[in-house]
């Protein structure tokens, strides 16, 4: 079998020790003769190459590391491309969850205003990104990572790249799930539906074997004998989780408990100064020509089963694996019929060599189907505004989002974001 030459946009990032533990682990799911890292910061780009060559070489694995600072220099013949960008980086991030605070609304990389404002800076470059792949190869897929992930994933295939989205939380229900019941992760499937933070767990089947298409519904167990964990995990109550019937992802605390969540980000400090003093310690640790493991404290730096999760979906979508049933954000097509065809829905789907075919999903209930319905329209309206600009745009997407909705403060919202972003804003 031929090996595989992949890239990651954003190869500096303190994550990608990560994905090169999961590629090294993995080899005879995803057999992969280069990895190239890209980011225009050369001296955290070698840093990060210099572990990666380290733990590929601990690990046994011939795979050879290569570096560039711009994507036209590193994309050439490659199968995949992996998006982990942030542009800006932690700064931008510090400021997208701090300032909506000013006007009583989360401050979140992906949520509300500050997750708009992420999507304003991104999209355009992302696109930029897209382009240099699809003429070094039109058949290389791009795999978004980058937050948020539903407004970049729409953006690409809207242009027509080979896009697909992926998150960590179904991997980390699923991988947790396994765990309260005592058995192997690859028996569990969930039915999980919705957006990109925006999902819910209706369903836990536990396989009779691997691939099956039989087993038993385990989510009243889990819930009955592991609810204060699974609440724990969710930060919600327990008496929502029960009331509801299913597992909300934590991103939901952002809908259901709005008020009490700003009150604290507004006391305890924004997560961005916390990952970036973490970063700070790991790049110092991956500075030591001795460390050839990814260190235990990249654990808190967040992204957990990534590398598991991008290695199912490259090697199914590749051919270096049959094909599988995995949860991914990818286009609608009719199946969850209240939203348009071209938004971008989390659910599982069938990933094989000739794509992504999400499988058909039971009727949704009201009381998810409205809110995800709601955010879709947002997202539509946010990626208007990410590759048109304007300030009207922006505007009507923060007044369509279910956490602002108010005149007065998308009116303050609207100039809060363009003053802390004009510096990534064409138009601003």
């Amino acid at each position: 079998m031929s090996t595989l030459k992949l890239a990651i946009i954003g190869g500096g990032s303190t994550y990608t020790p990560e994905l090169i533990d999961g590629f090294a682990r993995l080899r005879d799911t995803l057999p992969i003769g280069e990895v190239v890292l890209i980011d225009p910061a050369a001296d955290r780009l070698e840093l990060i190459a210099g572990l990666a060559r380290r733990i590929f070489a601990k690990q046994g694995h011939s795979a050879r590391v290569s570096t560039a600072t711009s994507v036209a220099g590193g994309v050439d013949g490659v199968d995949a491309v992996l998006l982990q960008l942030r542009v800006g980086g932690q700064a931008t991030r510090n400021e997208d969850e701090t300032w909506p605070l000013e006007c009583g609304c989360v401050g979140q990389e992906t949520t509300g205003a500050g997750g708009l404002a992420k999507a304003l800076r991104t999209v355009p470059v992302v696109l930029d990104i897209a382009e240099h792949v699809r003429r070094a190869n039109p058949e290389a897929w791009i795999i978004d990572f980058t937050n948020p992930v539903s407004i970049i994933t729409r953006a690409l295939q809207a242009a027509g790249h080979k896009a697909v989205g992926l998150c960590n939380v179904a991997i980390g229900f699923q991988r947790k799930f396994a765990q309260h019941l005592g058995v192997d992760p690859e028996l569990i499937r969930l039915d999980h539906v919705g957006l990109n933070h925006l999902s819910w767990v209706r369903g836990v089947t536990v396989l009779d074997q691997p691939g099956a298409e039989t087993g038993f519904e385990a989510l009243p167990k889990l819930l009955a004998d592991f609810g204060a964990e699974i609440a724990a995990d969710v930060r919600l109550p327990l008496s929502l989780i029960r009331h509801l019937g299913v597992v909300p992802s934590y991103y939901l605390r952002y809908f259901y408990q709005h008020d009490v969540v700003v009150e604290e980000l507004a006391t305890s400090g924004s997560r961005a100064a916390e990952v970036a003093a973490i970063e700070q310690q790991l790049l110092r640790m991956y500075a030591d020509p001795a460390l050839d493991t990814k260190p235990e404290l990249l654990g808190k730096r967040g992204g957990a089963f990534y590398s598991e999760a991008a290695v199912q979906l490259l090697a199914a979508l590749l051919g270096t694996a049959g094909g599988s049933v995995q949860v991914v954000d990818t286009r609608n097509d009719g199946i969850l019929p209240f939203l348009p065809d071209d938004a971008v829905i989390e659910v599982p789907a069938v990933v094989d060599q000739r794509g992504v075919r999400p499988l058909p999903q039971r009727p949704v209930e009201p009381r998810f189907a409205g809110l995800i319905a709601h955010v879709t329209a947002y997202e539509q309206l946010a990626l208007r505004a990410a590759v048109a600009g304007g300030r009207a745009r922006v505007f009507d997407a923060l007044l369509a989002h279910p956490l602002v909705g108010q005149l007065e403060l998308a009116e303050q919202l609207t100039d809060r974001l363009i003053a802390h972003n004009r510096a990534y804003l064409s138009w601003g």
